[in-house]
This record gives C-alpha cells, sequence and structure tokens, in this order.
C-alpha cells in the first residue's frame, strides 16, 4: 500500500485520481468500439478520436481535483507563459499506434511534478484492467480496476518493487516502435541477457514491478511519455536519468517540453556497477 506523505500527496488524492484515469479509459474503449477518425498530426504520428476524448475527461477530472494547479497535456499543450511549482503533466493516450495495431498496451499517464521532478505517478492500461501508481519515498503498488469503475472498487492490490540486477544478465525493455541507434549501442555494451519489446509507458511498470531491469532510450521523447513512468520506478525502488547520468528536470518549456533520451533501472547499484556506460547526447 502507498504510505501517507505530508502535504498534499496523500492516498485520497491518489484515488481521487485514479478514478479520473479510470474514466478517461473507459473513453478511450468507448471510442475504440466506434470510429476513431484516425489523422497524422505534425511530427506524423497519429492522433484519434479516443485521444481527445481520453483528454477532455482528464482535464476535466484534474481540475476538479487539484484547481488551480497547471496541467501540462500532450494534445491540449500548455495554457500557460510559465511554469513554477506544482504542475500536473498527461498524456491521455499514449501508446496510438498499439490501440490501432489491436494491442493492449496503450496507456493514460499522469504525474505531478515538483521543483522540476515528478513526485506522484499514475499509469493506466485500460484494456487490462490495471493502474500501477506511486508516490516517491512512500511506495508503489498495482492494482485492478476496471475502466469506469471508482477507485473504491479496486481490488487485488500488489505493493511492487523493482528486482536486484540479476548475475546472468539483464533483462531490457526496449520500444516496439522507436528502437534506434543509439539504444542498440547501449545495450551492445551491457550484459544483457534478452530484450522484451512493448509499445507505451507500460515498459515502466513491468520494470517497477520488478519483470525486468533497464528501460533505455536514447532518442528524444516528450516529457509526459515519461514523467509518471519515472516517479513509479522511483517509487518501487529504481533510478531514471539521462543519459549522462543526471536527473532529468521537468517543465522546460524552453525545449518545448522534449527530453533528449533516458535510462531507467531497476536496480540503482546495477546503474553504478554498469559504469554508466551511456554518453551523453
Amino acid at each position: 500500500m502507498i504510505g501517507a506523505r505530508p502535504g498534499l500527496l496523500t492516498r485520497q488524492l491518489v484515488a481521487e485520481l485514479s478514478s479520473t484515469i479510470s474514466a478517461a479509459g473507459a473513453a478511450i474503449l468507448a471510442a475504440r468500439r466506434a470510429s476513431l477518425n484516425v489523422r497524422a498530426k505534425a511530427d506524423d504520428s497519429p492522433v484519434t478520436s479516443a485521444d481527445h476524448a481520453a483528454e477532455a475527461v482528464m482535464l476535466e477530472g484534474v481540475a476538479r481535483v487539484l484547481p488551480g494547479v497547471p496541467v501540462i497535456s500532450e494534445e491540449a499543450g500548455c495554457a500557460h507563459s510559465s511554469i513554477s511549482g506544482m504542475f500536473v503533466l498527461i498524456d491521455p493516450l499514449d501508446g496510438t499506434r498499439e490501440l490501432l495495431a489491436g494491442r493492449d498496451e496503450f496507456t493514460i499517464n499522469l504525474a505531478i511534478i515538483e521543483s522540476g521532478r515528478p513526485q506522484l505517478g499514475i499509469i493506466a492500461a485500460p484494456a487490462r484492467g490495471l493502474i500501477w501508481r506511486g508516490i516517491v519515498g512512500a511506495g508503489a503498488e498495482r492494482v485492478r480496476l476496471g475502466a469506469g469503475e471508482p477507485a473504491s472498487a479496486a481490488s487485488d492490490r500488489v505493493d511492487i518493487r523493482t528486482r536486484p540486477g540479476p548475475r546472468a544478465g539483464l533483462v531490457a525493455l526496449v520500444s516496439r516502435s522507436h528502437l534506434e541507434a543509439q539504444t542498440e549501442a547501449l545495450l551492445a555494451r551491457l550484459p544483457t541477457a534478452r530484450r522484451v519489446a512493448c509499445g507505451s509507458a507500460i515498459k515502466f511498470c513491468l520494470l517497477a514491478q520488478g519483470e525486468a531491469d533497464i528501460y533505455p532510450r536514447l532518442s528524444t521523447t516528450c516529457e509526459w511519455d515519461i514523467a509518471a513512468g519515472e516517479a513509479i520506478v522511483a517509487a518501487a525502488g529504481g533510478l531514471m536519468t539521462t543519459p549522462a547520468g543526471q536527473a532529468v528536470v521537468y517543465g522546460r518549456m524552453d525545449r518545448e517540453f522534449r527530453v533528449p533520451g533516458f535510462v531507467a533501472w531497476g536496480d540503482p547499484k546495477a546503474a553504478e556497477d554498469s559504469g554508466r556506460t551511456t554518453e551523453d547526447r
């Protein structure tokens, strides 16, 4: 069970945000049963009616639960001229390609950021009926919650922890759609026993619950893709850094909320033992 922390980040807040994400998951599944109205964005990535339906639910819910707190969302962007203090990062549908391919790996991601660092993360996989959530310094858990159900209906609550780095070699999580040369080169330098390819932020969840050891991506991604995942991995005992081994700083409007790459580790000692063989981009 997630513990309490002084201040705003409480179990009650986690429950209220989980209900909002659950409702957004129901909106995605309803849109999937209808017409997804697929179109390409400026970067050629797909966006659908499910993305917009989930975002509308998320924005309304977060505004109700956290009135006055700035929100940055993938599709709606940022309506603020500057960001400081606390804010919320949302990806209303991470893994649109997985949704279009008929897979169940797409997620909804929400993170609360304080002083540039993620402190709370919630990731839902509505097609699987699962939610992962954590508060840094207070633990992480996985619960079963059907899309559209309130948080009070959650069942099969399991505390999750990352695992020690295995002697037989690392299990590496890689992107099915975005595996590029830099990440390939990093994995070639590490004692990797096996790779597991999947889509969306669900890779962070697998790392947090001890099913893998490393998730690297050494190409540009966006803050809303990774902030919730970093919070959950950190709450479960893991570590995420830039390729140079530094903390990822969130709320970088000057970079259009883009991150040049990251490496997430289940076991911080494994990161030390690796010699941090990644290169600064």
